[in-house]
Order: C-alpha cells, then sequence, then structure tokens
C-alpha cells in the first residue's frame, strides 16, 4: 500500500456561481478502502463525477495509476480501471441477472460490432469467456440461483450486490460505490461490509466510498475524508475523524 493509486489535486466545480467543490484534495493508496463523508449536499456525489469523467471540473487535477484522467471522457476513464455504483440503482431491468453482468465486460471485447454480428471464432471465444466470468462473479455473491431472474425479482439488498457485482465484471483497479448499503437491513449491510472487505483482501481492489452509515464507514475505511458544503474539512484515520471537533461541529452543530 505504498503507491498511491488516485490522487485528487485541488479539485474546484462550479455550477454557475455556485461552488460544489472547493479546492479539494486527498490520495488514495493502492489496496486502500477510503470513505467520503459529510452531510447532504456536502459535494460527494459531485467529487465521484469528476473523477469518473461524468462531470469536466473547472479546476484542479485527477492522477489515476500514475496517468492525468482530468476532463476525461467517462468511457476512457473506465478503460483506465476506473468503475462505479450509482447512489439509485442503475440496472437493466428488461435483462437477466446474467446478462446484466455481462454488460460490465464490454470493455473488454475486442471483436467489434461486425466480428459481434457474424459471431466470428474471436466474438465466440470473448462471448464464452464473458460467461464463465459472470458466472464465477455470480458464484462470489451468492447469487448463482437467480442468474435467469430479472433484477426486479431480487430483494433490494441482492439487487445492489448485482450492481457491485457489475462493477467487478469490469476488471476494475478503483471502484466507487455511492451508497452501497442505502436503503439496507442490517443483515444486508453485515454481508456487503465482508463483501468489499473480501474483494479488496482477494482480489486487490482499491474502493472509494460515499456512505452515510458511520458505523459502516468507521468499521470498513482506512482513512476518511470529510466534507461540508464543498470543502475538505478533515482526513484521517476513523479513530483521528471521529474525535476531530470541526467533523463533530459539522454533523451535529457546533
Amino acid at each position: 500500500m505504498s503507491q498511491n493509486l488516485l490522487e485528487v489535486r485541488d479539485l474546484l466545480m462550479q455550477f454557475q456561481g455556485l461552488t460544489a467543490l472547493d479546492r479539494v484534495s486527498f490520495d488514495m493508496a493502492a489496496g486502500s478502502i477510503t470513505s467520503l463523508m459529510g452531510p447532504n449536499g456536502a459535494g460527494k456525489t459531485t467529487l465521484f463525477n469528476c473523477v469518473t469523467g461524468m462531470y469536466t471540473p473547472t479546476g484542479g487535477q485527477v492522477h489515476f495509476d500514475g496517468q492525468d484522467i482530468t476532463a476525461r471522457a467517462a468511457h476512457v476513464v473506465a478503460r483506465h480501471g476506473i468503475a462505479r455504483t450509482f447512489q439509485n440503482l442503475a440496472l437493466f431491468g428488461g435483462l437477466s441477472v446474467i446478462d446484466n453482468l455481462l454488460v460490465g465486460t464490454y470493455l473488454q471485447g475486442r471483436s467489434g460490432v461486425l466480428q459481434g454480428a457474424f459471431m466470428s471464432p474471436q466474438a465466440r471465444r470473448e462471448k464464452r469467456e464473458g460467461l464463465e466470468a459472470a458466472y464465477t462473479v455470480l458464484d462470489y455473491l451468492g447469487l448463482t440461483d437467480t442468474a435467469d431472474q430479472l433484477p426486479g425479482e431480487l430483494s433490494y439488498g441482492r439487487q445492489k450486490q448485482l450492481e457491485f457485482g457489475r462493477a467487478l465484471m469490469q476488471k476494475a483497479k478503483l471502484v466507487l460505490l455511492d451508497e452501497p448499503m442505502a436503503g439496507m437491513s442490517s443483515a444486508e449491510k453485515d454481508v456487503m461490509t465482508e463483501l468489499i472487505k473480501r474483494v479488496r483482501a482477494e482480489m486487490g481492489v482499491t474502493f472509494l466510498l460515499v456512505e452515510h452509515d458511520v458505523p459502516v464507514i468507521m468499521d470498513i475505511s482506512d482513512k476518511i475524508v470529510v466534507l461540508d458544503f464543498g470543502r475538505k474539512i478533515a482526513e484521517g484515520t476513523p479513530a483521528q475523524v471521529q474525535n476531530d471537533p470541526t467533523v463533530i461541529a459539522a454533523y451535529l452543530g457546533s
């Protein structure tokens, strides 16, 4: 964990005079779990959107794996090895569970549209390899029995796990999870927490989380970055952040 995988430098995001991010900087070590914390409207999802290429920042830089990815298109950022989930589920309701996972393999495909249409040997091989990978992820998530179901037939917690699995299908080095525990029962949160820890340990994936469940954040994070009104007000280990007077004031009022 000595090398930084993600470096955010003086990130500024303004919308028609409103400053959503005010010169935010932090680093993430490879293989770490970092959480973004802060009240609603603090700028957490905006930061996600800047890192993943969905927004072009007004100023500042984002470096990933030694390369400047600032303002690059979302599909280019994804090809660099960054995947994300969304605050509101972004599953394809008309596709089966297994086909939702297969959507995550398109970045690895090399056969192209024409080869795919005529099912060339390369296209057939990629489809076979994609299916094998998808069933491996389903087994990893404990969702093998749901392969042919539609996402809407699953519980909310299992839908969240499916979206998590689709991010894993991209073979990303960094996965951004936007409120992965939202709407989950206590038992479902425990399952998701252990899943994130297991993927980090066994696959070496680095995670950046936005989450409002403070006990979950304190349990899972190596480092926490706290935002308030677009500014970084604290950064440190869970113990350091938990006892920071500025953080307590932002959450509870001074």
